[in-house]
């Protein structure tokens, strides 16, 4: 009844906004329509209706409460301070300004202002679970999971259902690597409290984030008993037995979840991997394709049939599904990487060349990324491409390897005077590299007596 009234009240504002009428609230209605606007998120009818508020009763202590409040969500904290400060000398035992207060200290990064105002507000005993959980996430913000942790338990205690004060109370005893403290503290909640949903997930949660993944089963299941129609609790469950290597018991529990979600492509995929680790690839496939049927830029369905295609011989579709994948999540460098793989294993060396190039920008660091592109650049014929690439990987990897690939290039080039110099260096660097490296390089056989004779001399 309430809410429909105070819908009624906001409606009444609206029209008598949008006919630039003038009626009259008092400040108990008018507080509430600021209240619908706030909750809404809407701040520009919040202070349309605050200062028609404040044009009707403009000495409302709480009419200018709710001004701060919106000031705030503004975060215009030059005015927010002004109207503190007007409102201090009247104000001090006026809970929501104290919030205010309070809250004006924290979005200007001063959590212990904030709490020291917050527990001059928990004096007046009012809103106490609000107050302590505010104390508490400012204690976090200051590192000290400690006290953050008395301040959650104590707004437990305020509001036993509370479920925000739970799970941040069970945060705070993990950062403090208290595991028994923790399970102690759930076991009593539960006795009193056993329909928790909350609190069963939690169980549920510890004894899988330590790998009993049996009790954490028992934990999601009094979950599921609660509410079967809470589908998380279906994929934590379904993880445990995964984590067991019963992969077909997960499949079951996916395909319960099947029934309860609206978009159902990660579950078909979950699925799918289950099959792939049962060793049965064409089950496993034809879950990945329900997957993309549900969604058709699931990319993880679309690499994962890559790679079954792959270990079934049929290349050609590997090379397919890699691309697409690689398509919707190009920034992936294990996906560039898997891409140029299958390009070379094709015989595609140049279509490889764009994933190679995207592997030495994002990973200058590894030796190897530069190492197969500069190869791919010498295979494609593209010498004078591959000295400049290979000149920036001797930057990051001063590597026997990369002289070797620079003197078959300028051999290649017919520039023999740089190609015995980079090859003299490579010899210095490693001279056991050789053998392999006129194999691959015969451009570099007739000239390694020259380039040792002068290595000898030099020493």
């Amino acid at each position: 009844m309430e809410e429909y009234f105070g819908n009624e009240l906001v409606k009444k504002f609206e029209e008598m906004m949008e006919n630039n009428d003038e009626f009259y609230f008092d400040t108990e209605e008018l507080e509430d329509i600021i209240v619908y606007y706030l909750e809404l998120g809407d701040f520009n009818y919040a202070d349309m209706a605050v200062n028609y508020g404040l044009k009707l009763h403009p000495n409302s202590l709480d009419i200018k409460i709710k001004k701060l409040e919106v000031l705030l969500e503004w975060e215009d904290y030059n005015m927010a301070k002004e109207l503190i400060d007007e409102l201090k000398g009247s104000s001090m035992e006026n809970t929501d300004f104290l919030v205010c207060y309070a809250k004006y200290y924290s979005n200007l990064g001063n959590p212990k202002k904030s709490i020291e105002i917050c527990k001059k507000a928990l004096e007046l005993e009012e809103e106490e679970n609000f107050l302590n959980n505010f104390i508490a996430d400012e204690y976090i913000n200051l590192g000290d999971p400690f006290n953050a942790l008395k301040h959650y338990q104590q707004a437990l205690k305020e509001d036993p259902t509370d479920e925000y004060s739970l799970e941040n109370a069970m945060i705070c005893f993990n950062d403090l690597n208290k595991s028994e403290e923790a399970i102690a503290f759930l076991n009593a909640y539960l006795d009193d409290f056993p329909y928790s949903e909350i609190a069963w997930s939690e169980y549920g949660q510890y004894y899988f984030n330590r790998k009993n993944y049996e009790e954490a089963i028992k934990g999601f299941d009094y979950m599921l008993a609660i509410n079967s129609g809470a589908v998380g609790v279906y994929a934590s469950k379904a993880a445990c037995y995964e984590a067991l290597n019963q992969y077909q018991k997960a499949i079951e529990v996916y395909e319960e979840m099947l029934d309860l979600e609206y978009t159902k492509a990660f579950t078909f995929y979950k699925i799918g991997l289950c099959y792939k680790a049962l060793k049965q690839p064409i089950v496993a496939l034809n879950s990945f394709q329900k997957s993309l049927r549900e969604d058709p830029q699931f990319y993880l369905s679309m690499m994962e049939q890559s790679y079954l295609y792959e270990e079934m011989g049929s290349m050609p579709e590997a090379l397919y599904f890699a691309k697409e994948a690689t398509l919707l999540n190009d920034n992936n460098l294990d996906y560039q990487k898997r891409l140029a793989f299958l390009f070379i294993d094709a015989g595609k060396f140049e279509e490889s060349l764009s994933c190679l190039k995207k592997l030495v920008d994002a990973e200058p660091s590894r030796f190897y990324n530069w190492y197969a592109y500069s190869e791919v650049m010498m295979l494609v014929g593209e010498y004078e491409e591959a000295v400049t690439v290979v000149k920036q990987a001797i930057k990051y990897h001063y590597r026997a390897e990369l002289f070797y690939q620079l003197s078959n290039c300028y051999l290649n080039l017919r520039d023999k005077e740089k190609g015995i110099e980079s090859l003299q260096k490579a010899l210095e660097l490693d001279s056991t590299l050789i053998s392999d490296m006129q194999k691959k390089y015969p451009y570099i056989k007739d000239e390694v007596k020259e380039a040792k004779a002068k290595v000898k001399k030099r020493n």
